[in-house]
């Protein structure tokens, strides 16, 4: 693809990226010879924006490692070995790592991303399609996934967790903001929120499950230790745990909401090593044997 100055003015530039791509490609240039001088100038933001702008191509940029200060392409990247960048990753396609990935700043693909090491960014996480790791994943920024999430390893994220659809983490999942999950979470190990945990399926762990505020779930609650929420606790069917179930003071623990009553008893059951004192909906079931 070609673009010529006039094509560009179209898209009402900021005055002055195009005085830089006046004095540098009068003439024109082609899609992503313009996006990597970008790059080079030192003008990363401007590759985004017109990224933004134009769009994805077929393209697919091979390599067997990359080491850059950043790189914005505007078709599929497909690494061998690791990604090791200081600053910004901007695919318009997908992004293949055989290794792992760290980026200093952001790490944002137009599709899916799948790497077979480490994910880490340094700011935002942010996948086009769905965000699969074979180790872990870690960002200090949001992370967001247009699909579904997968991790052998452990989450973490100093952000919010956006998710369209279904987290299945090995070990733990770690989020100093909210979670929204599209389909149900699922996690090895335990599950930590310093927000509301909301999932419109079920949420499903194997430890502790401690939430900033309110913890939602459209189907079932289960954990494999206690569930403590500083908000409510709102279960669409069952609500299960080997330990404790504790909602936040003054805020009510609830289950079966998308049950009909005449159902609790198979449905809408509650199970804990104890009542929950604020229990106000829902079948008590006593402890669970398993």
């Amino acid at each position: 693809m070609d673009l010529t100055k006039d094509f560009i003015k179209i898209k009402q530039p900021c005055a002055d990226g195009f005085r830089w791509f006046l004095r540098h490609h009068h003439e024109g240039s082609n899609y992503q010879d313009l996006l990597d001088a970008l790059v080079q100038a030192d003008r990363v933001n401007d590759a985004c924006w017109l990224l933004d702008q134009f769009g994805p191509t077929n393209e697919t940029l091979i390599l067997d490692h990359l080491s850059a200060s950043a790189i914005v392409f505007a078709g599929s990247l497909r690494v061998r070995g690791n990604v090791d960048v200081d600053s910004v990753v901007r695919v318009g396609r997908r992004i293949d790592v055989g290794g792992s990935i760290v980026v200093g700043e952001s790490l944002v693909s137009g599709d899916d991303i799948r790497c077979e090491g480490n994910v880490r960014s340094n700011g935002r996480l942010e996948s086009g399609g769905r965000l699969k790791a074979g180790w872990g994943i870690e960002a200090n920024g949001d992370i967001t996934a247009k699909a579904d999430l997968r991790a052998a390893w452990d989450v973490r994220c100093a952000g919010q967790l956006k998710l369209n659809g279904q987290a299945s983490v090995g070990r733990d999942v770690n989020v100093e903001g909210s979670i929204t999950c599209a389909k149900s979470l699922l996690a090895g190990g335990a599950l930590v929120s310093g927000g509301t945990v909301q999932a419109v399926e079920g949420i499903s762990v194997l430890s502790d499950i401690d939430c900033g505020m309110h913890l939602e779930a459209g189907w079932g609650i289960k954990a494999g230790g206690a569930i403590q929420a500083r908000g409510a606790i709102r279960a669409g069917e069952s609500l299960s745990a080997f330990e404790t179930i504790r909602a936040g003071a003054g805020f009510g623990v609830f289950a079966g909401l998308n049950v009909q009553m005449g159902s609790w008893e198979s449905s809408a059951r509650v199970c804990a090593s104890q009542k929950p004192a604020s229990l106000m909906s829902g079948w008590w079931a006593g402890a669970r044997d398993v």
